[in-house]
């Protein structure tokens, strides 16, 4: 199998192989491996985060004023208010559900890849329970699967009462960083 294919639309190029069931399910897994060890904090929300995060100025992140609480690769979590992030009826947009579902799984999925490795989004998949109107909403991403390729995020975005509003799932390949 060769390396796997770095844009949409290039199978076969340069000797690129494409992602389907046959050869991801004969790829090594690592997730046996004992978690990374995470430095805790004094912080009531738990743990420090394990890796610097990233200046989030000028990116989608920041627009949507989304907030980062706590990332390792098993969890992450964090939040994001409603208002400015609604569609049109002024309902919470299904778009930013995912885009905050997206986000924490993405962090703790490059927490996982570890230095020298970058976490890139393959798939993601949403399903909106129900909508919120005002205040803040809260996702948590939990890793389902951590191998040396690929991890994979269930996402459950709350809103301040508990209630799941959206379910997504992530799944991220693990490659080599470059320059």
């Amino acid at each position: 199998m060769g390396p796997p294919c770095s844009e949409v639309g290039v199978d076969g190029a340069d000797g690129c192989t494409a992602l389907t069931g046959a050869n991801l399910s004969a790829m090594p897994d690592t997730a046996d491996r004992p978690p990374p060890a995470t430095p805790t904090s004094s912080d009531p929300g738990g743990p420090a985060p394990t890796a610097p995060m990233p200046p989030v100025a000028g990116t989608l992140i920041e627009r949507m004023q989304i907030t980062i609480d706590h990332v390792d690769a098993r969890e992450a979590r964090g939040s994001m208010p409603v208002e400015g992030n609604t569609q049109p009826y002024g309902l919470l947009h299904g778009g930013a559900s995912a885009v905050l579902a997206e986000t924490l799984g993405s962090y703790a999925a490059q927490v996982h890849a570890g230095a020298g490795r970058a976490a890139v989004g393959v798939e993601l998949s949403a399903t909106h329970h129900r909508s919120a109107r005002a205040g803040t909403v809260r996702g948590t991403a939990t890793a389902l699967h951590l191998g040396r390729s690929l991890a994979t995020y269930q996402v459950v975005v709350e809103d301040a009462d508990g209630r799941r509003l959206c379910t997504a799932r992530l799944t991220c390949m693990l490659v080599d960083a470059t320059g």
